[in-house]
């Protein structure tokens, strides 16, 4: 090996008049460390270790750096696509729309901003962590030493994993509550112990208010399920009881048609979907029988259609002569103490 290595010294050396002059041309080429291609080419070329400096300092650090800049703008290139593709999906939404023209054209507008709001973000994400690695390693080729670098951002990195682990979840609950567009501002929904109308909606925490004024504030990664009310469609559902002793025939028919009005009122045309469903009997209780009317309505209108029908049901009861029954009280009196 060593012999070999000699060989190549000596084809690329210039003519050592003394020996002094060959150490001295060993230690010049020591100075190219390895990797520094162009400034090895041009000491070979030039035999000048300062012209070999010079050019590697000219020519091979910007080339370097040219070279991980454009690398750079590729991967974030790459990156940039794939999170359009993904924006795309999300202003799709993860159900159908079948909802009326004006329901539906809000519903797809509010899909889309919260949509490339997402995309803008993960787009700073990301050029925010392209320029943190590229930019160590352009400092690295300029001769910085970033091994302290490096050491500082493991230690932010093991401080942040301990300290802002909930941080970190709310996040990241965010991050995907809405690309999959679970709620937004305006919905009614059900968080478990919170309920109520979304009046805000972020990253870390929603905001809602409950029907007695009352303002939530949840963190996003403490939100287990959620049970929206008004997304894309919904449904009231009306159980109406009558007396055991009420002909089940006619008051099913009854409510058919009460309902089957509701569906042609000009008042409520683009307000119910779909006509009105009688499902029959759904209790049998102690002292009555439930029978169940579902109509599905557009987002948010479920509660005054519920109301709308109850009041028809009660009129028409009324002119059939269907009773509702009341909750009845026996008393026993015990005759022995009757006189007391």
């Amino acid at each position: 090996m060593l012999t070999t290595a000699t060989t190549a010294m000596t084809a690329t050396a210039p003519p050592l008049t003394s020996p002094g002059a060959h150490t001295g041309w060993l230690q010049q080429l020591a100075t190219c460390q390895e990797g520094e291609d162009i400034c090895q080419q041009v000491f070979d070329w030039t035999h000048n270790q300062t012209a070999a400096d010079a050019a590697d300092i000219a020519i091979g650090k910007p080339l370097a750096i040219i070279a991980l800049v454009a690398l750079a703008l590729l991967i974030r290139w790459v990156l940039f696509k794939l999170v359009n593709r993904v924006v795309k999906r999300a202003e799709a939404g993860v159900l159908p729309d079948r909802l009326s023209d004006r329901f539906a054209s809000a519903n797809a507008t509010r899909r889309v901003q919260r949509a490339k709001t997402m995309g803008d973000l993960l787009k700073s994400v990301l050029t925010g962590i392209l320029i943190a690695v590229f930019g160590t390693m352009i400092l690295d080729q300029v001769g910085v030493n970033i091994a302290p670098i490096i050491a500082s951002a493991g230690i932010v990195g093991i401080a942040l994993g301990f300290g802002a682990q909930s941080l970190v979840k709310d996040f990241l609950s965010g991050v995907f509550m809405i690309f999959e567009d679970q709620y937004g501002v305006g919905d009614v929904i059900n968080l478990g112990e919170a309920s109520g109308t979304v009046e805000a909606v972020s990253l870390r925490v929603t905001r809602l208010r409950d029907v007695n004024g009352t303002v939530w504030y949840v963190p996003n990664g403490e939100i287990l399920r959620v049970g929206n009310m008004s997304q894309n469609w919904s449904r009231a559902v009306v159980d109406v009881t009558v007396g055991y002793r009420e002909d089940l025939g006619k008051v099913i028919t009854t409510l058919r048609d009460a309902a089957h009005d509701l569906w042609e009122d000009e008042d409520f045309k683009g307000i119910i979907i779909e006509e009105p469903e009688v499902t029959g009997v759904e209790t049998l209780g102690p002292e009555s029988v439930s029978v169940r009317v579902m109509v599905k309505t557009e987002p948010m209108e479920q509660w005054k259609v519920a109301r709308e029908l109850r009041s028809r049901i009660k009129a028409r009861f009324d002119h059939e002569g269907i009773s509702i029954p009341v909750t009845q009280r026996v008393q026993w009196q015990d005759e022995a103490h009757a006189g007391t």
